[in-house]
Protein backbone atom coordinates (compact mmCIF):
# COMPACT_ATOMS: atom_id res chain seq x y z
CA UNK A 1 0.00 0.00 0.00
CA UNK A 2 1.38 3.36 -1.04
CA UNK A 3 0.99 6.33 1.31
CA UNK A 4 1.25 9.13 -1.28
CA UNK A 5 0.63 8.04 -4.89
CA UNK A 6 0.91 11.60 -6.27
CA UNK A 7 4.39 11.98 -4.74
CA UNK A 8 5.32 8.64 -6.33
CA UNK A 9 4.13 9.93 -9.72
CA UNK A 10 6.12 13.15 -9.37
CA UNK A 11 9.23 11.21 -8.32
CA UNK A 12 8.92 8.94 -11.36
CA UNK A 13 8.60 11.99 -13.63
CA UNK A 14 11.58 13.69 -11.96
CA UNK A 15 13.73 10.56 -12.26
CA UNK A 16 12.76 10.05 -15.92
CA UNK A 17 13.71 13.64 -16.76
CA UNK A 18 17.07 13.34 -14.99
CA UNK A 19 17.79 10.04 -16.75
CA UNK A 20 17.01 11.61 -20.13
CA UNK A 21 13.97 9.46 -20.93
CA UNK A 22 11.28 10.87 -23.19
CA UNK A 23 8.41 8.97 -21.55
CA UNK A 24 7.43 7.52 -18.20
CA UNK A 25 4.74 5.10 -17.02
CA UNK A 26 3.02 4.95 -13.65
CA UNK A 27 -0.20 3.47 -12.24
CA UNK A 28 -3.21 5.58 -13.17
CA UNK A 29 -5.83 7.33 -11.09
CA UNK A 30 -8.26 10.16 -11.72
CA UNK A 31 -6.17 12.69 -9.79
CA UNK A 32 -2.96 11.75 -11.63
CA UNK A 33 -4.75 12.01 -14.97
CA UNK A 34 -6.05 15.45 -13.96
CA UNK A 35 -2.52 16.60 -13.04
CA UNK A 36 -1.24 15.33 -16.41
CA UNK A 37 -4.05 17.22 -18.15
CA UNK A 38 -2.99 20.48 -16.45
CA UNK A 39 0.66 19.87 -17.39
CA UNK A 40 -0.38 19.29 -21.01
CA UNK A 41 -2.54 22.45 -21.10
CA UNK A 42 0.34 24.52 -19.69
CA UNK A 43 2.82 23.07 -22.22
CA UNK A 44 5.04 21.08 -19.86
CA UNK A 45 4.36 17.70 -21.46
CA UNK A 46 3.64 16.76 -25.06
CA UNK A 47 0.90 14.20 -24.41
CA UNK A 48 -0.36 11.56 -22.04
CA UNK A 49 -2.44 8.46 -22.60
CA UNK A 50 -4.09 5.94 -20.28
CA UNK A 51 -3.06 2.46 -21.37
CA UNK A 52 -4.81 -0.68 -20.13
CA UNK A 53 -2.26 -3.50 -20.25
CA UNK A 54 -4.37 -5.93 -18.24
CA UNK A 55 -7.61 -5.87 -16.30
CA UNK A 56 -5.96 -4.89 -13.02
CA UNK A 57 -3.01 -2.83 -14.27
CA UNK A 58 -3.69 0.58 -15.79
CA UNK A 59 -0.72 2.77 -16.71
CA UNK A 60 -0.35 6.36 -17.83
CA UNK A 61 2.31 7.11 -20.44
CA UNK A 62 3.64 10.66 -20.47
CA UNK A 63 5.68 12.02 -23.38
CA UNK A 64 7.90 14.93 -22.42
CA UNK A 65 8.77 18.01 -24.42
CA UNK A 66 12.45 18.85 -24.73
CA UNK A 67 13.65 20.73 -21.62
CA UNK A 68 10.11 21.72 -20.64
CA UNK A 69 10.15 20.53 -17.02
CA UNK A 70 13.20 21.68 -15.09
CA UNK A 71 11.85 20.88 -11.63
CA UNK A 72 8.76 19.38 -10.04
CA UNK A 73 7.97 19.41 -6.32
CA UNK A 74 5.18 18.05 -4.11
CA UNK A 75 3.69 20.75 -1.86
CA UNK A 76 0.68 19.31 -0.04
CA UNK A 77 1.43 16.00 1.69
CA UNK A 78 -0.82 13.51 3.49
CA UNK A 79 0.58 14.61 6.86
CA UNK A 80 0.38 18.34 6.15
CA UNK A 81 -2.16 19.59 3.63
CA UNK A 82 -1.52 23.02 2.13
CA UNK A 83 -4.62 25.08 1.28
CA UNK A 84 -4.49 28.56 -0.25
CA UNK A 85 -7.03 31.16 -1.24
CA UNK A 86 -6.87 32.63 -4.74
CA UNK A 87 -5.08 35.74 -3.44
CA UNK A 88 -2.42 33.66 -1.65
CA UNK A 89 -1.47 31.33 -4.51
CA UNK A 90 2.29 30.69 -4.50
CA UNK A 91 4.40 32.25 -7.26
CA UNK A 92 6.77 29.63 -8.62
CA UNK A 93 10.10 31.05 -9.84
CA UNK A 94 8.69 34.59 -9.89
CA UNK A 95 5.83 33.57 -12.17
CA UNK A 96 7.81 31.39 -14.61
CA UNK A 97 6.39 28.16 -13.16
CA UNK A 98 2.94 27.03 -12.09
CA UNK A 99 1.26 25.37 -9.14
CA UNK A 100 -1.26 22.61 -9.70
CA UNK A 101 -4.27 23.22 -7.45
CA UNK A 102 -7.22 20.99 -6.57
CA UNK A 103 -10.27 23.26 -6.36
CA UNK A 104 -14.04 22.95 -6.36
CA UNK A 105 -13.81 23.57 -10.14
CA UNK A 106 -11.48 20.58 -10.57
CA UNK A 107 -7.70 20.28 -10.79
CA UNK A 108 -6.40 23.45 -12.46
CA UNK A 109 -3.27 25.59 -12.61
CA UNK A 110 -2.69 28.44 -10.18
CA UNK A 111 -3.09 30.94 -13.03
CA UNK A 112 -6.54 29.57 -13.84
CA UNK A 113 -7.44 29.53 -10.13
CA UNK A 114 -6.60 33.24 -9.87
CA UNK A 115 -8.74 34.03 -12.93
CA UNK A 116 -11.68 31.99 -11.58
CA UNK A 117 -11.11 33.41 -8.08
CA UNK A 118 -11.11 30.01 -6.36
CA UNK A 119 -8.70 28.58 -3.83
CA UNK A 120 -7.88 25.01 -2.94
CA UNK A 121 -5.22 22.48 -2.09
CA UNK A 122 -1.84 23.15 -3.71
CA UNK A 123 -0.75 19.75 -5.01
CA UNK A 124 2.60 20.50 -6.64
CA UNK A 125 4.85 23.15 -8.19
CA UNK A 126 6.30 22.79 -11.69
CA UNK A 127 8.94 24.97 -13.32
Amino acid sequence: MMTDPIADMLTRVRNAIRAGHDRVEFPASKSKAAICKVLKEEGYIRSFKIIAKSASDIKVRVLFKENAIVGIQRVSKPGLRQYRGFGDMPRVLSGLGISVVSTSKGVISSRAAKKLKVGGEVLCNVW
